[in-house]
């Protein structure tokens, strides 16, 4: 949590934000001096079903079409486009964007994967991934389940491979 204090500087309890200024506004960090680097994060998170719903999923009769292939794009297409959803991201050369769903006996699980060689982190795209493709597999259902819960949007990890 940040608090300011008297001087006008922001604290906060662990380090200092990296996306606000000395006086607490806004601020696209500067990554221009930093050396590209090979970056890979995992999200994940899970949506909740009634057991009608999850049948109707399995038996591919949901009246939008296949649920867990629209949902699997959806989050591709989201995280190519985070920079534009999310004001102080950068824009990232993605190499790799992948969503994978998995069919529960109550609800769908699922995974994003973002990868690049570039001078930031990718955790914002798999982060959007998965809420993207979540709220796809709830726009699809939501004719069918009014109890859907979408839950535990997580990031799992994050990594960085110097490129030698």
């Amino acid at each position: 949590m940040s608090e300011y204090d008297p001087s006008g500087e922001i604290r906060k309890a662990e380090g200092r934000l990296t996306h606000v200024d000395e006086t607490g506004r806004a601020s696209m960090i500067d990554v221009g001096d930093k050396v590209p680097v090979r970056r890979v994060a995992i999200a994940a998170g899970r949506i909740t079903l009634a057991p009608s719903t999850v049948a109707l999923i399995r038996e591919n009769k949901v009246k939008k079409g296949d649920v867990l292939t629209v949902a699997q794009i959806a989050g591709i297409q989201a995280a190519k486009h985070t920079h534009h959803l999310i004001p102080l991201c950068h824009p990232l050369p993605l190499t790799k964007v992948d969503v994978r769903t998995k069919l529960t006996d109550d609800g769908v699980a699922v995974e994003g994967e973002a990868r690049c060689t570039g001078k930031t982190g990718v955790e914002m795209e798999a982060l959007t991934a998965v809420h993207v493709a979540l709220l796809t597999i709830y726009d699809m259902c939501k004719a069918v389940d009014k109890s859907m819960v979408m839950e535990g949007i997580h990031l799992v990890e994050k990594r960085k491979e110097v490129i030698e």
